[in-house]
């Protein structure tokens, strides 16, 4: 892996110098604009507004508009003149129990590998918060912002998970959520086809099935078959019978589940018949 940023992370008067590393990448499906008359391909051009000239990348700067039609340019140094301390560091601000900070919050995950001399110290962070049950609130800067994140231990490495402001998170005012009360037979007929489907969550055993879907239908089409479009029913809307749609649901779980108990190479945890 190739880092993204080199700093240092600060809690107290303890400095540990670090390397941050993405810790996820984006699954998608690569497709190019064409023209759709002769399958031209089309890129994207950096244009002046001004004479519609197309501008080479080198050519190009950063400036902000400070009055109508006058700006002042930015350079990178510029970024880090701003706040140096912050540009290099990863400051600890305080710590805190992760069971009190909503999911909804936490936006991506980096690793952080020590420099060689800090290994101890970054050890003794990791061992801390490990025993502590907390983690480590902080700030930095990264690409020109300032974010705010969790420092937290995973096996041997320590995961800096950046996180959204309280601003950027947006409340559910205004939707129209239901007041309906539910029966305790309905509701007990739910938790029990909770119970039935549940299992332990094993991230490895998802896919993204749609784009393997898309790449099956191109390599159709490559060949020259054209797929048959089959219309879904729409489900049902409205008033319906929950209780016999729970009960629907329920034995095809538990259907589902004595198929794959027949097959010894699979394990299933579910609930009781």
């Amino acid at each position: 892996m190739r880092p993204i940023w080199s700093g240092a992370i600060s809690f107290g008067l303890i400095h540990i110098p670090v390397k941050l590393y993405t810790a996820v990448k984006e699954s998608t499906l690569d497709l190019d604009m064409l023209r759709k008359g002769d399958l031209c391909p089309i890129r994207y051009a950096r244009v002046c507004r001004a004479t519609g000239e197309e501008v080479p990348y080198e050519d190009i700067v950063k400036g902000y508009e400070y009055r109508k039609g006058d700006y002042v340019i930015l350079q990178d140094e510029d970024f880090e003149r701003a706040n140096v301390k912050k540009t290099q560091t990863i400051e600890i601000l305080n710590f805190t129990d992760q069971s009190g900070i909503d999911p909804k919050y936490l936006e991506k995950p980096y690793y952080i590998e020590p420099a060689k001399e800090a290994k101890k110290a970054y050890a003794l962070l990791r061992e801390a918060l490990k025993r502590s049950g907390r983690v480590g609130v902080a700030r930095y800067v990264l690409k020109t912002r300032e974010h705010l994140g969790i420092l937290k231990p995973e096996g041997n490495v320590i995961i800096l998970d950046q996180m959204r402001y309280d601003r950027e998170v947006i409340k559910p005012e205004g939707l129209n959520l239901p007041e309906e009360e539910v029966s305790k037979k309905e509701l007990d007929m739910a938790i029990k086809l909770i119970d039935q489907l549940a299992e332990p969550f094993q991230p490895e055993e998802y896919h993204d099935t749609y784009i393997e879907e898309l790449k099956q239908l191109i390599e159709e089409k490559a060949k020259g078959k054209l797929r048959k479009v089959r219309k879904e029913k729409p489900p049902e809307a409205g008033v319906v019978d929950l209780m016999a749609k729970l009960r629907e649901s329920l034995d095809q779980a538990r259907k589902k589940e004595t198929g794959e108990k027949k097959r010894p190479h699979l394990k299933v945890v579910g609930g009781k018949k």
